[in-house]
């Protein structure tokens, strides 16, 4: 009984992440505006009746995205950034995580659209916040694990300011050809690495 529970529950996980794939490939195709949940349902091979099983509306799929991108997203950095020591040079973390992050967005566009678009909610707004001053203190984190003469608050507005920077650089990387997007990479690296020394 406990083993049938256990794999019902697993298949159950399967297919709401499944169904929160279509929903992301939806949202990077139509923006979250104008998706529906009958769009999701059908990109996910179910029926619409299948999917309110999982997902009434979609609100609920955003906050599962909100929710996946957001643990994702954490899982990230806390693991680039702890693994971080003194000894590596700024130039090669700084291009590291900026590459890192780049593809990313090109992995997952809908995050970039929905955490950065201008027809977001006052729930995701405030998701993004959270996960954004949770990843503005892992880097704090790091920047005084290799400066230690840093006070926390200037690691804090320092780490901030080039989260900040990426985040406005980014949505002109994606809308850019190819040329111009890795012209503006290295732009951002070299900002950062400016900045950062």
């Amino acid at each position: 009984m406990a083993e049938r529970t256990v794999r019902r529950q697993a298949r159950g996980l399967k297919r709401m992440a499944e169904i929160l794939d279509a929903a992301e490939s939806v949202i990077a195709e139509v923006g979250y505006p104008d998706m529906t949940t009958n769009q999701v349902a059908a990109r996910s091979g179910m029926s619409p009746g299948s999917l309110y099983q999982f997902f009434r509306n979609k609100e609920e799929i955003l906050d599962g995205l909100v929710s996946r991108y957001t643990d994702d997203r954490q899982e990230f950095w806390a693991a680039r950034l702890t693994a971080v020591t003194p000894d590596v040079p700024l130039e090669a973390l700084v291009g590291q995580l900026v590459d890192e992050s780049v593809k990313f967005k090109s992995r997952s566009p809908a995050y970039w659209s929905l955490l950065y678009g201008t027809a977001t909610g006052d729930q995701l707004a405030a998701a993004s916040q959270r996960l954004h001053e949770d990843i503005a203190g892992q880097i704090a984190a790091m920047l005084r694990r290799r400066s230690p003469g840093l006070t926390e608050e200037r690691a804090l507005l320092t780490s901030t300011m080039a989260l900040a920077t990426v985040k406005a650089v980014m949505p002109m990387i994606t809308t850019a050809t190819p040329e111009r997007g890795a012209e503006l990479v290295d732009e951002l690296k070299l900002m950062l690495v400016r900045y950062l020394s």
